[in-house]
Formats: structure tokens, sequence, C-alpha cells
């Protein structure tokens, strides 16, 4: 029987506690040992990923060691977060889910932070040598303003890359990297264009979740009155898109023209392929249909559809319809804009802890 179907209603309530007495819950759960995960979004849980030379680094949270061989590991979550560059939180969450799972012990839950402290709406307090990502450029896989040729997607790749190590994870069988909100902007984008799944041999399997916006791979758009189900597909058509005040509609991110940072160096065809061929499931939260939520506003993003649910919706039927994808898609019953629900959701663990 797979863990996830197993939960007690004792063990789901410790995610409606306050943080720390969550973790408190969790790590008396778990059997002592000096190979007990860190479960607590403090100091304590963080390293340091180099990145860049000259002693630069940007932070994560994680529950096991990066550099600690161990052979117990069987799987590798990374999850990003959202707008709020709140990294502590998203580990929280996706710890949850782990202990929901029954995957605490044998899943690296890795958390990255993309600190800011550009200015406007970011005034992150960043460590000394910690690396200030664009504020909201990093979720398109821009370079960090003072480190030329280093993106944000490079972070992952690194991350990836470490996880894929066989002399330090030799049981490790799958790598999930799940995005939510921003974060799903960010992984939407980056399934596309990495090229890291090629240089590890363990299965790479993204997860984007309520993104306010996707990166068609062509000007054809939803017409306007299109509803698309996953389950009766779209009732309307698909035409492209001839908004002449909407000039940017077709533009990185929203489309491929014109990209920048990581995305300028791959292929037209290169991007195409990757995000056909690759294992993406579309995680919807059923009650994330209302504006607000730094939802996506602009003509652009409008273009996609009128809230976050209809337009992943619309692009999963997009992406399999057009362009033969085999992508999956999730609705997530009873779960709005909330990350926490989203990953604790028995609809969610066998996504995300898949056995």
């Amino acid at each position: 029987m797979k863990r996830y179907t197993s939960l007690s209603s004792q063990r789901r309530a410790h995610v409606k506690l306050p943080f720390m007495k969550f973790a408190l819950a969790l790590l008396l759960s778990l059997p002592l040992s000096a190979a007990t995960p860190c479960a607590t979004a403090t100091p304590g849980c963080t390293e340091k990923v180099p990145l860049g030379g000259r002693g630069r680094y940007s932070l994560i949270y994680r529950n096991h060691p990066l550099d600690t061989p161990n052979p117990g590991l069987k799987h590798a979550l990374i999850v990003i977060h959202g707008v709020g560059r709140n990294a502590d939180w998203y580990f929280a969450s996706g710890m949850a889910g782990a202990f929901l799972a029954g995957a605490v012990e044998d899943t690296m839950v890795i958390a990255p932070r993309f600190a800011s402290g550009t200015g406007g709406g970011c005034r992150d307090v960043l460590l000394n040598g910690e690396i200030s990502w664009p504020c909201s450029g990093w979720t398109g896989g821009e370079a960090a303003p003072d480190l030329p040729g280093v993106f944000s997607y490079a972070l992952i790749d690194t991350l990836v890359r470490h996880l894929g190590d066989r002399k330090r994870f030799p049981a490790i069988e799958q790598i999930v990297i799940v995005g939510h909100s921003a974060g799903g902007q960010f992984m939407h984008r980056y399934l596309a264009v990495t090229g890291i799944i090629k240089e590890v041999e363990i299965p790479v399997r993204f997860i984007v979740a309520n993104p306010s916006s996707y990166l068609y791979l062509d000007a054809i758009r939803p017409a306007e009155g299109v509803v698309c189900t996953k389950e009766e597909g779209c009732k309307g058509e698909f035409t492209e898109f001839k908004g002449a005040s909407c000039g940017n509609f077709d533009l990185w991110k929203y489309g491929m023209v014109k990209r920048t940072g990581y995305a300028a160096k791959v292929a037209d065809e290169d991007l195409r392929s990757n995000m056909i061929g690759r294992d993406v499931t579309y995680l919807l939260g059923e009650w994330d249909n209302l504006p607000g939520n730094n939802l996506d506003a602009s003509c652009s993003g409008m273009a996609q559809g009128p809230n976050r649910l209809m337009r992943g919706l619309n692009y999963y039927n997009y992406i399999r319809s057009r362009h033969k994808a085999s992508h999956k898609v999730v609705t997530v019953p009873s779960c709005g804009h909330n990350a926490r629900c989203m990953f604790t959701s028995d609809a969610a663990l066998p996504v995300l802890f898949p056995r």
C-alpha cells in the first residue's frame, strides 16, 4: 500500500498547527538517530550553495545535508517559492507534505531562496556573500545584477546535478521539482530551457502549480469565451492572437520571442522539444479562480484566460491538442491560491511524493 493512502486524521491535524508546533510534532514522530532529518526553517537547516565564484552563494533550506553521503535517500523534492521569496514557509509546506506522505526520512526536501535586495518590493536582508537576484527577473532565469552570466535557473541546475551524484546519493530514484505561484512561472519556463536532465541518470519530473501565466510555443491563444475542462476538453476555439493593443503577448516570458537571460542560449527547436517531451504535471487549485494574489492582469496575462484555474486548464488542453504533449493535470479540491493547502492535499501527495 502506498504510504499516502494510510494517513490518520491525527497526523493530518499537525498541518494546521502553528509552524513551531508542527516542527516539534514532526521531530517527536521520528526515531532518534544521527540521521534524524532537520525539520525546522531555522539557520540550522540551511546550506550555502556556491554559485558564480568569488565566495558567492544562494541559501537553501533542506532536511538532509547536501554534502553528506546518504544511501538511505530514495527521492528528492525541490520546492520553489512564490513572489514573497519566503523559502522558509515553502520548506515548512514541503516538509508537511512529506510528513503526511510518510516520506520524511527517505526524501531530500530542498527549498532554495531567491533573495533580492534590489529595492522596490524586494528588500530582503542578505547575508554576507549571498547573491541578490532580480526582484521579478528571477522567475524568468535572469542574471544576478552584479554577476553577469550567473542566472537564477543555474541554481536549480546545480542542485539537480548535486542530487544526481551517485557517490553521494546512490539510491535516489527520481527528482521532483515543484513551483507554486511565481515559482510556478519559474518552473514552467525552466523546464523548457534547462539541459540539466540530460546530464543526470535520474528521472526528473516537473510540477507547475497555480502560476499566473504560461509559456506558449506559438501565437495561438484561447479565443474570448473559451471554457476548458480536463474531462471534456474546450468549448470554443484557440486562434492566432491579434490584439493590436497587446504587442507584448508573445514576448518572453509569455511566448518565445526575444528571449533573455538563461533562455536566450536555447534554440527554438530545443525549447519546443523540451516543453513537449518532458514529464510535466499541472497542479491547479479548484478555488484558485478569482482575481487577486498578484494575478497577472496585463493584456498578455489576460490573453491566456481570466484567472489561474482557467489559464491552467486552457494551457493543458492547448499543449496536448495542438502539440501532442503527454502532460498531466490534477485539480486539487477545496484549495485556492495557497501552497500549504496544495502540498498537503490528498490529490497532490502522490504527485509530489510518487512511490
